[in-house]
C-alpha cells in the first residue's frame, strides 16, 4: 500500500474540519496507509482569528480558548519530524470539495507550499490541488514551482489512482486530471470525469482529525463541530465567486443572463443519498459526541428536495440531538422550505448579502437577489425563530465607500443575528478578477490573499486603511 500524508496548513488557529480532508482520507485508507499533519494550533505557525473576529463584534465573546491548547513546538520541526517517522509517498495539501468560500480554502495551497519551505521531504511526491490548480495550473507553477504535480478538479479519485499506480510502481504521468511541467512545459492531461455519485466517495473519514480539532465557537458558546456536504455545485454563476472556476472546468459555460443560472445545472449539481447523508451524521452524533453541523453546501435549498424530505424523516424518528447550520440564497426562503429546514434541526441559516446597490451586485457581480427578496427572508426566517447571519463583502473592483455605507445601512434594515463582512479576494478565474487586475486593483496573482484577515487591494476609490476601518468597524455601525 502507498502512504499518503495529508497537511492541513490552516493559519486561522481556530478548529477547521476541511471537508477535503475527511473524503480524499475516507476513500484512501480503502486501500493505503493515510496521516495527516494538522498545523492549524501551533503558536509560531497560526493567527488568532477567534480573537480577531470577536474584536470586530463578528463572532459573539465565549471561552473557546478554554477548550483548545495551543503547541509551544516548532511546526517546522514537528513537521519534519512526521515526515521522517512516516515516510510518505504522497504530501498531498489543498482541494476542491464544497467548502470552498470561506475558511481560508483559496490560499491554502500557498499555506501548504510555505510550510514545506526547507522541509525534506524524502523523496515524497509533493501533489496539490484546489481552486488555484483548478483555475491556472501555469499560474501555479509559476509561483510554486517545487510542486510536482497538480491535480484540477475534483481529487479524491484522482489521488486515489495516482495512490493505486504507485502502489503497483507504475507510471502516474498519464492520469487523467493532472498537470505536471516537463522539459519546462506544462502537461495538463485530459480532464477527469466529474464525481456524480457522492455515495461512491463516503462515507467521509473524521477520525483523521485531534479532538480539540471539533470545538469551535458559535453564538457564544462552545460547540462540538464539523463541516459537512451533502452536496457538491451551485446553479448560479456569480462573478465573484470560485464555482465559477470548477463549473468552467467541467464545462458548465453557459447561463441565464436574467436568473444567473448556468444551464443543465441538474448535471453539474450532485446530491448524497439520504440514506448515506444519515448514516454519517448519525456516526458523527453518537460516535464522535457532535452537536452542530455546519452544511458547506454552496446553496442548502438547491439540493434535492426528495432527499431532504427523506433526510428530515429519518432525523425526526432518530432523536438525535444535534444542532445544523446550513447556507442558501433568499430566493429558497418560504413557508415550505422553513417547515424543511426545522424538521432537519436548523438552528441557522447563512445568507450573502454582499452589498446593498441591487445594480452593482446584478451588472458587476451577476447576482440576482433582489432587496425585497432578501428583506422577506430575512423576516421569515426571525418569525420562525431560526438565527440569521448575513454576510457581506467590502473592496470590489469599483466599489466605493457609499457602497459600503449603504450596506451598513441595509444591515440594519434586515437586523440579522449575526454579521460577517469579508474583504473581497481576487479569486483567479472569476470574472471580478479579471476586471480587477485589468483596472489595476490587484496583481495578478496575490500573495497571502485571504478574505478573513486582509485585503491586497490597491484601489484609488478605497484605500487599505479604509478597508481596515470598515472591516474593523462594520458591525458595530451596523448595530448603531
Amino acid at each position: 500500500m502507498a502512504k499518503i500524508l495529508l497537511v492541513n496548513p490552516n493559519k486561522w488557529g481556530r478548529g477547521i474540519t476541511h471537508i477535503w480532508i475527511a473524503s480524499h482520507s475516507g476513500l484512501l485508507k480503502r486501500k493505503h496507509k493515510v496521516k495527516l499533519f494538522d498545523a492549524t494550533f501551533f503558536k509560531n505557525w497560526t493567527v488568532d482569528e477567534v480573537s480577531f473576529a470577536t474584536g470586530t463584534s463578528m463572532f459573539k465573546p465565549s471561552n473557546y480558548k478554554n477548550y483548545v491548547k495551543f503547541k509551544d513546538a516548532d511546526v517546522k520541526n514537528t513537521f519534519q519530524k512526521a515526515i521522517d517517522e512516516f515516510e510518505p509517498d504522497v504530501i498531498f495539501w489543498s482541494a476542491i470539495s464544497s467548502h470552498i468560500h470561506s475558511e481560508g480554502e483559496y490560499v491554502n495551497i500557498q499555506n501548504g507550499y510555505d510550510l514545506l519551505r526547507n522541509i525534506n521531504t524524502r523523496n515524497a511526491l509533493k501533489i496539490t490541488g484546489g481552486l488555484q490548480a483548478t483555475s491556472s495550473p501555469e499560474m501555479v507553477f509559476k509561483n510554486l514551482p517545487k510542486i510536482d504535480y497538480l491535480i484540477m478538479g475534483e481529487s479524491e479519485k484522482v489521488l486515489s489512482e495516482v495512490a493505486d499506480k504507485i502502489d503497483l510502481k507504475e507510471e502516474i504521468k498519464n492520469v487523467n486530471g493532472i498537470a505536471y511541467v516537463k522539459n519546462k512545459k506544462i502537461i495538463k492531461n485530459s480532464k477527469q470525469i466529474i464525481i456524480s455519485n457522492l455515495d461512491e466517495i463516503s462515507p467521509y473519514d473524521y477520525d483523521i482529525f485531534e479532538d480539540q480539532i471539533f470545538f469551535r465557537p458559535y453564538n457564544g458558546e462552545v460547540v462540538r463541530a464539523v463541516d459537512y456536504e451533502m452536496s457538491r455545485g451551485c446553479i448560479y454563476s456569480c462573478s465573484y465567486c470560485v464555482e465559477t472556476v470548477i463549473q468552467d472546468y467541467y464545462g458548465f459555460k453557459e447561463y441565464s443572463d436574467k436568473t444567473g443560472a448556468i444551464k443543465n445545472f441538474k448535471n453539474y449539481l450532485r446530491n448524497k443519498s439520504a440514506k448515506i447523508i444519515f448514516e454519517e451524521v448519525e456516526y458523527l452524533v453518537k460516535k464522535k459526541k457532535i452537536n452542530f453541523i455546519r452544511c458547506q453546501d454552496t446553496n442548502f435549498l438547491t439540493n434535492d428536495r426528495s432527499i431532504l424530505y427523506d433526510l428530515s424523516q429519518k432525523i425526526k424518528k432518530s432523536k438525535l440531538d444535534f444542532k445544523m447550520y446550513i447556507e442558501t440564497r433568499p430566493e429558497g426562503i418560504n413557508e415550505i422550505s422553513i417547515k424543511l429546514l426545522k424538521d432537519l434541526k436548523v438552528d441557522g441559516v447563512g445568507m450573502g448579502v454582499e452589498l446593498a446597490a441591487e445594480e452593482f451586485r446584478e451588472e458587476n457581480l451577476h447576482r440576482f437577489a433582489s432587496q425585497k427578496k432578501t428583506i422577506d427572508a430575512f423576516k421569515m426566517l426571525k418569525d420562525n425563530g431560526i438565527k440569521r447571519t448575513s454576510y457581506n463583502v467590502i473592496g470590489f473592483p469599483e466599489q466605493n465607500e457609499e457602497s459600503i455605507l449603504q450596506t451598513i445601512e441595509f444591515n440594519k434594515l434586515i437586523n440579522p443575528d449575526n454579521i460577517t463582512v469579508a474583504y473581497y479576494s481576487p479569486y483567479a478565474g472569476t470574472g471580478q478578477q479579471v476586471k480587477g487586475l485589468k483596472n489595476q486593483t490587484f496583481e495578478d496573482y496575490e500573495f497571502d490573499a485571504d478574505a478573513a484577515l486582509r485585503s491586497k487591494s490597491k484601489s484609488k476609490v478605497l484605500s487599505i486603511s479604509k478597508l481596515d476601518y470598515y472591516k474593523k468597524n462594520f458591525v458595530n455601525l451596523a448595530r448603531s
